[in-house]
Parts: structure tokens; C-alpha cells; sequence
């Protein structure tokens, strides 16, 4: 590389964005909630069923939506009793969701215990480091009209070309783990701090892991900054929950999780078809 070449490298890379592009897809709305069965048991058996047949019939449309499904999970654990997990296309429909939910007569028998707003996102790293040299080497200013107007071309390209991956339906699995993370650990270790380069190495490294485990787990990742406390939403779905176990232990010994994550509270339950709604809120676990 010639010396003038090293320079103009030099200086693009000062000009560099810290701010990798993304993608975003369906809005995503999680649900946790304690179900209050001592209230429960004190209707007729003839009541619960009505109750959970009114509660099944649109839990029922929304699980074979053709796009934006909801999903229900049986919790184990003191965290909650339920989590119903609705994929739409806007924060809108998600508040028309929780409207909807909260007219049912088996709302009155629903406390909720958390909740957690997102959106399913893809973090363009590799591509983001490539259009933004490229850019650059164009002479192009960044932050300029022409820079935003090349931006948004690949952008376009990005997103037609994961589609799949930004309106998924719900995976089809007995187990899901849910929970929160960021990628900070105060002043002293603060990932966006690093360069963009170092960044995208790392993530790099941590995704070769994911991917190692493709054929067991369905992974889906929600960007939640300014929306909730966290600044993502991990959502595993697997038929064996050992999986989720060695997924996520192996995880931490790469360098951004062992380095900079924080995890919040992990949530696990058991996938609930609609069908069996009745039986759930009679005591049964789901089949």
C-alpha cells in the first residue's frame, strides 16, 4: 500500500460512523404474568371453560395469523405463571393486541408481573464497516444527503434480502428462554467505546458460536434501546432446554460476553397451543 493510500486509509477511518446500520422487522411485545387461581377455583367448572374458550377463540386467530402471530408459554418458576410473546408489524398493533387481551373475561384473573417492548433487529456490522470505507473513498461526506441517500439503497437491499429473518413466525418449539442483555459494564468497560472494527470482530467471533448450533436452537434477537430498560431482547427456542444451557454458557467465554454483557432475568416456558388452553387453566401442563 502506497503512502498516500495509507493517509487517505488513515483519514477514513477517522471519519468512520461509530453507529453500525440495522434492520428492523416485527414490533415484539413479551407478556409475563401471574395467574390468580385461588379466584380461578371459585368458579363453576361450566365458567372456566366458558372463560377460557372466549380466551382461545383470539388467542386461537392470532397463533394462525398468516403474519404477526402470537404465542403462548406456560412459565416455570416464581417469575410468572404465563408469557404470551405477540409478533405484529407496528407498536400500534401491539397496543390494539394488549386492548384486545384486556376485554377478555380472563383478564380479571391476570396480573401482570412484567412486560418488554422490541423490536427484531439485525445488526449490519460487515456490511456497515464495507459502506461506510467505500463511501469514504468516494469522497463522499458522511451524514451528507448523498451519504444518507447510498445508506438507504443498502438498506433497502439488506432488508428485502432478510425478510425471513425480520417477519418470522413463531418457531414451532416446546421451550422458548427469553431475557435481556446489554453490552455495557460501566465506565471501565464500556463497548461503545471500541471502534467499530473491534466491535465488529467481536461480534463476528460470538456469532460463530450461534451458528454452531443452528440445527438445535431458533434464535431471535429484538433491539430495544429507548423502547425498555434493556438494549436487547434474546429470544432461544428449542425442543431440548438443555440446549439453551450450553448455547448461553458457551456464549460467555467470548470476548463481548465474558468482557461487557449483562444479563437480566431469564424467563422459561413451555409452549401452550391455544387448543390446550382449557386444559392449562384447569391445572394441566401442557402436552
Amino acid at each position: 500500500m502506497t503512502a498516500s493510500r495509507t493517509i487517505r486509509h488513515k483519514a477514513a477511518a477517522g471519519k468512520i460512523p461509530a453507529v453500525p446500520l440495522t434492520i428492523e422487522g416485527y414490533s415484539v411485545l413479551h407478556q409475563m404474568m401471574r395467574f390468580r387461581w385461588s379466584a380461578w377455583r371459585q368458579l363453576s367448572a361450566a365458567q372456566r371453560t366458558e372463560i377460557a374458550s372466549e380466551a382461545g377463540r383470539l388467542l386461537g386467530q392470532w397463533e394462525q395469523a398468516k403474519s404477526g402471530q402470537s404465542a403462548v408459554y406456560s412459565l416455570i418458576g416464581h417469575k410468572g405463571d404465563l408469557m404470551m410473546v405477540h409478533f405484529r408489524s407496528s407498536f400500534d398493533e401491539l397496543n390494539r393486541a394488549e386492548m384486545q387481551l384486556a376485554q377478555l373475561r380472563l383478564n380479571d384473573y391476570l396480573e401482570p408481573t412484567t412486560s418488554y417492548l422490541s423490536m427484531i433487529e439485525l445488526g449490519l456490522y460487515e456490511s456497515s464497516l464495507k459502506t461506510y470505507h467505500e463511501l469514504i473513498e468516494q469522497g463522499i461526506e458522511p451524514h451528507s444527503e448523498e451519504w444518507k441517500r447510498a445508506v438507504k439503497e443498502i438498506l433497502d437491499r439488506q432488508r428485502e434480502a432478510m425478510r425471513p429473518r425480520l417477519f418470522p413466525e413463531v418457531p414451532n418449539a416446546r421451550y422458548i428462554s427469553f431475557y435481556p442483555m446489554d453490552r455495557r459494564r460501566g465506565e471501565e468497560k464500556n463497548w461503545y467505546t471500541l471502534p467499530m472494527e473491534e466491535r465488529a470482530r467481536q461480534m463476528n467471533e460470538h456469532g460463530l458460536v450461534g451458528r454452531r448450533y443452528a440445527g438445535e436452537v431458533k434464535q431471535i434477537i429484538t433491539g430495544s434501546i429507548g423502547f425498555d430498560d434493556w438494549e436487547w431482547g434474546v429470544d432461544l427456542f428449542a425442543d431440548d432446554p438443555l440446549v439453551f444451557k450450553k448455547l448461553i454458557y458457551e456464549m460467555r467465554f467470548d470476548q463481548v460476553s465474558a468482557v461487557y454483557a449483562q444479563f437480566g432475568h431469564f424467563y422459561i416456558g413451555v409452549r401452550c397451543l391455544t387448543k390446550d388452553l382449557v386444559a392449562l387453566l384447569n391445572g394441566e401442563a401442557p402436552q
